[in-house]
């Protein structure tokens, strides 16, 4: 039934000049998905009020409710097509009327960790691109049909929303920023292992994926109580995301996951000065796959002890501040990091070996992004205390990876059972920190029983560090010529 839907409602976006990609047709139909779950949110809490002899204090006034514009019906239950808005009134209404309403409630709310106030964020970033008031009123259809009141429904609908993130990922470059394999993501919950009463924190959290895998990790747990359950939805998880599609996107993907008002932030989680973190400001727990190749403004430099332009180095510097004592991450990162010698690169191994153990590298192989071509590890460690040893596990999934052969689960199940014990074998060894030359900090992946060596550089990454060492070198000039 949803798949279905989901096909015919891209069919119909394909006939609007304003949708011309997989993220246009997901932006859409988001947004639609949202208020069709919102109303059903609101019959299920309003049953709930009567049951109890309560009054049910609805958050939509009536007009802006989905049974009264999108789905009028009949007092049998059967759609009254007769009181439906089509064509041009129904796109005006959208536009003028309950796309500003909507956006109203971030004045409305009572604070912004609730659902009021995620609508009206959610609908101060988007905008109706549906032109045809006859093609926004076949897409309603398609989605008013769509049932989600039991959890085998949420279930079943929040898998295939992640199909289309997966979709919109693989649709091209801006679309893969938003999306990262969920069966690496998977691995990385398992190997962290988030507790309940543990703060769980994304800084470039795209479509929420980590969140979302963390949020249905914890929730398996056996024996939960209410009190967990109510931790789980209102402190336990944070994201932050800086592009409008990837935050209405990941606020969708928690919803339709369980989690009825995410802490999601609108931000440039880089503009923060890490000089004023404090101990109330840290988490538990670090779940990232912060975007690299990136190019961040020199004023976004100076919030950061180790300044350079690289994204995913700043990142990282941000994550291991944010992170309290004893606290745990998973962070994808390009496997250059490792080895790269430009001064950021080596300032921030020796301080991640000094300030946090970092007991595990998984080498992930071409391919495990797709449309990627740079080569990734998982970096694993825990604050507050030196690294003495690193574990390195090589996957190997015995297949070249792609669209038609994607990362499973069952290729990363040896790491997670063999990370337990660190054990050695072909594909895996360890490293003490003692070995690791102090002044270069290397700690590239080279396999002692063979296998791959460390991966060549592309032309393009090799540019990428003479421009950065250009930079440094001419900030160093620039200095030296200001004190003459």
């Amino acid at each position: 039934m949803f798949e279905q839907a989901f096909r015919t409602i891209d069919d119909v976006l394909r006939k609007e000049a304003g949708c011309t990609t997989e993220l246009d047709y997901t932006e859409q139909t988001s947004w639609l998905l949202f208020l069709k779950y919102l109303d059903a949110l609101e019959e299920d809490r309003a049953a709930e009020a009567a049951l109890d002899g309560r009054e049910y204090a609805y958050m939509l006034d009536a007009p802006y409710r989905w049974a009264r514009w999108a789905a009028p019906r009949r007092p049998d239950g059967t759609p009254d097509h007769h009181a439906a808005m089509t064509g041009d009134d129904l796109v005006e209404f959208v536009d003028r009327q309950l796309f500003p309403y909507l956006h109203g409630f971030t004045r409305r709310a009572r604070g912004p960790n609730t659902i009021e106030y995620k609508v009206g964020e959610i609908f101060g970033e988007l905008r109706n691109k549906v032109r045809s008031g006859y093609n926004l009123r076949e897409v309603i259809g398609q989605v008013d049909a769509l049932r989600f009141r039991s959890q085998r429904e949420k279930h079943e609908l929040s898998h295939l929303y992640e199909a289309k993130i997966r979709n919109m990922g693989n649709a091209g470059r801006n679309g893969g920023e938003y999306y990262t394999p969920r069966p690496l993501i998977r691995a990385m919950v398992r190997v962290v292992d988030p507790q309940v009463g543990e703060t769980i924190y994304d800084p470039a959290c795209g479509s929420a994926g980590f969140l979302c895998e963390a949020f249905e990790y914890l929730r398996a747990r056996p024996g939960l109580t209410p009190d967990d359950l109510r931790t789980l939805q209102a402190r336990t998880f944070t994201g932050k995301e800086k592009k409008p599609l990837a935050y209405v996107i990941g606020t969708m993907n928690l919803i339709l996951h369980g989690v009825e008002a995410p802490n999601l932030i609108r931000a440039n989680t880089l503009a923060e000065n890490l000089a004023d973190v404090g101990d109330g400001d840290r988490y538990d727990v670090v779940l990232a796959n912060p975007p690299f190749g990136g190019k961040e403004r020199k004023e976004v430099q100076q919030n950061f002890p180790v300044r350079t332009g690289e994204t995913a180095f700043l990142f990282l510097q941000h994550i291991v501040k944010r992170l309290r004592a004893g606290g745990r991450a998973g962070v994808v990162i390009k496997n250059t990091f490792l080895s790269n010698t430009d001064h950021a690169s080596v300032e921030l191994r020796r301080k991640l070996l000094a300030e946090c153990d970092l007991h595990t590298v998984l080498d992930c192989p071409q391919g495990t992004f797709l449309g990627a071509g740079v080569k990734t590890v998982v970096l694993f460690f825990e604050k507050g205390r030196p690294t003495r040893r690193t574990w390195y596990y090589q996957l190997d999934p015995g297949r070249s990876l792609g669209k038609t052969n994607p990362l499973n689960d069952g290729d990363l199940a040896e790491f997670v059972a063999l990370q337990r014990t660190q054990a050695t074998g072909p594909k895996s060894w360890t490293v003490d920190a003692a070995d690791v030359a102090p002044g270069a900090w290397e700690l590239s992946v080279r396999n002692p029983n063979g296998g791959e060596a460390v991966a060549h550089r592309s032309p393009g990454e090799i540019i990428d560090e003479i421009l950065a060492l250009d930079a440094e070198s001419a900030e160093v000039l620039a200095g030296i010529k200001g004190r003459l």
